[in-house]
């Protein structure tokens, strides 16, 4: 199957680093968001990327203007008819995105790959919404995506082995390593091994045995990690964190290790979650 326009549902964080990323090795895309505000805020993060790339001399000012014309931003799921592949990025919410893929499904055409980008949730259930499950996979990034070499390329129940091909090298051509998850299980490998050191890292602060700046400056010189877990929590979205974790809960026979500590429900609550809201266990100053 020859892909030649891919279709991206969501404009945030990482969407438009999927947009970005598919843009720039030639394909045209559809980025399509549900207000003219999210699309142009994630035009906006995408120009602000390559303008940075043309700065540091790693792309021509000619290659940036390339791709940004090579992206269509758009509210209208109708724009997405025609394209050969899609890139579901959505919130992590299992009921908008099986109405998403259902959605897709009725408006794609039948050889198309319906893609999540979900961090965690079922691909089986998300593919159940559609009359192609065998075309369903999940397709996770890292965030920020251009910089982030992995992606996870999981298998629903029903995934065939043409749609996890065709999706694999999708992903490398993007110039990423890949994965394959070859067993539908919540958070797949990176979030299955992330998220417990996220929840141990808030109990240590929350239980008084040091400090979220203390955790951080341990794991990295301990670890070796690039980033502590309270840094790449406030990167990615302390509500993510969150989100997964209950998710975790309801799904793993309910351990007692993935209940979320209170600390990280009282951030979510004062809606401190992290960068994008400009403060979460550290202050960005916005």
């Amino acid at each position: 199957m020859e892909i030649k326009k891919i279709g991206v549902i969501g404009a945030g964080a990482m969407g438009n680093g999927i947009a970005q990323m598919a843009a720039q090795i030639g394909y045209e895309v559809v980025l399509r968001d549900i207000k003219d505000e999210y699309v142009a805020r994630g035009m906006k993060n995408i120009d602000r990327f390559l303008s940075k790339s043309v700065e540091k001399g790693k792309i021509e000012a000619a290659q940036k203007d390339a791709i940004l014309g090579r992206i269509k931003g758009t509210t209208e799921m109708s724009d997405l008819k025609d394209v050969d592949f899609v890139i579901e990025a959505v919130i992590e919410n299992l009921d908008l995105k099986k109405s998403v893929f259902k959605e897709l499904d009725e408006l794609c055409a039948p050889h198309v790959i319906l893609a999540s980008n979900t961090s965690s949730m079922s691909l089986t259930e998300i593919a159940a919404a559609t009359n192609r499950p065998e075309k369903v996979c999940g397709m996770h990034f890292f965030n920020p995506v251009p910089i982030m070499k992995l992606v996870e390329i999981i298998r629903g129940y029903a995934t065939d082995d043409e749609t996890i091909d065709i999706t694999t090298e999708l992903a490398k051509k993007m110039g990423k390593i890949t994965v394959e998850v070859k067993k539908d299980s919540p958070g797949f490998v990176v979030n299955r091994i992330m998220i417990p050191h996220m929840l141990e890292a808030i109990k240590i602060v929350e239980e008084g045995i040091a400090s979220v700046e203390d955790v951080d400056i341990a794991v990295k010189g301990g670890l070796n990690y690039p980033m502590g877990p309270f840094e790449l929590m406030d990167l990615t979205g302390i509500d993510i964190c969150y989100f997964v974790s209950e998710y975790f809960y309801k799904e793993l026979n309910k351990e007692a290790k993935w209940v979320s500590p209170n600390l990280l429900k009282t951030m979510i609550r004062a809606n401190k979650l992290g960068r994008k809201t400009g403060g979460g266990w550290y202050d960005y100053g916005k």
